[in-house]
């Protein structure tokens, strides 16, 4: 059960639209379901409509029924398996595929193709949805994520990343043409208080660590390595953005741009570095950015070089 005061700021908004805004986990869409059904009241009192408009100082209550519970199934999705043995996979994730099952997206992920790849041979730490499944990153991120078969595995991973030692170093397009060589970004992220399904920089917020430098410069753009110290949800993308330089393609953090055909936010997972959790082996793999990432900055070099073309 959720509770939620209307301020005088928020007075007159549509109530679905409020709860949507201002309730963790709610879309607009359920929200308004939740109103049907007569989830949703007013003052203490009855339901109330999900048209209703909201007034200052109103207490809205909110009682969200207990999750059903989802399953994740094998699936035979290929995957670009980049290393593997008995503790670990790396995998290269693909531009649109989730991590793992949620609401909305039920099959078609990570998770459903690992387990067919690996049957039982995945850590169950993180429970049945997310198997194996030590870090995530973005379904529209391209790029390397590690991924334990063992429990063991899974242990290790997990304080590694809290020692701070994994290396994750990731390629970005942004927007602007930064003019330092290099900077560090030290700046708290925590959910933003006026979009609930955004990220931002907040006072009280989650510390988040997150260094660039520059790979190169075109008109309009710049080309930047980020390594994470830590591993906010977004870091990156609200990192980038808090300093002018969203990332191009975000279609929650950055700028509408028609430019380019973009299905996604121009962010790579480049470079994953780790110690072995069996072997203590320090281990590095890389990979290529991909096809559609390449062909915009084979795009802005030429244009740079005074070969302009049109894309």
């Amino acid at each position: 059960m959720e509770q939620v005061k209307i301020t005088p700021e928020e007075s007159g908004e549509r109530l679905d639209k409020y709860l949507a805004e201002n309730v963790d986990g709610l879309s607009r869409t359920y929200a308004a379901r939740l109103c049907d059904e007569g989830m949703v009241y007013l003052d203490g009192g009855g339901a109330v409509s999900k048209k209703y408009k909201v007034r200052a100082g109103e207490e809205i209550t909110v009682d969200i029924p207990d999750p059903e519970e989802l399953s994740a199934e094998p699936e035979d999705i290929p995957l670009d398996i980049v290393y593997e043995d008995d503790s670990v996979i790396v995998v290269n994730k693909a531009r649109g595929m989730v991590v793992h099952p949620a609401v909305g997206s039920p099959s078609g992920t990570l998770v459903n193709a690992l387990l067919y790849h690996c049957r039982d041979g995945l850590s169950g730490i993180n429970g049945v949805l997310r198997p194996g499944i030590v870090h995530r990153i973005d379904k529209d991120t391209t790029g390397l994520m590690l991924v334990a078969k063992t429990d063991e595995a899974h242990i290790c991973f997990s304080s590694q990343l809290k020692l701070r030692k994994p290396l994750r170093r990731y390629w970005a397009l942004v927007n602007g043409e930064i003019k330092e060589e290099a900077g560090i970004i030290n700046k708290p992220i925590g959910r933003d208080p006026k979009d609930r399904k955004r990220m931002a920089v907040v006072r009280g917020g989650k510390e988040a660590v997150t260094h660039y430098r520059v790979i190169e410069r075109f008109c309009g753009y710049t080309l930047v390595e980020c390594v994470l110290e830590t591993g906010r949800t977004h870091q990156i993308r609200v990192h980038m953005a808090s300093i002018g330089h969203s990332l191009v393609g975000d279609p929650l953090y950055g700028k509408k741009d028609g430019r380019f055909p973009l299905t996604g936010q121009m962010l790579h997972a480049k470079t994953l570095g780790f110690e072995h959790p069996k072997t203590g082996e320090l281990m590095e793999f890389d990979s290529d950015i991909p096809e559609d990432f390449q062909t915009i900055v084979d795009t802005l070099r030429r244009e740079k070089e005074g070969r302009l073309t049109f894309y």
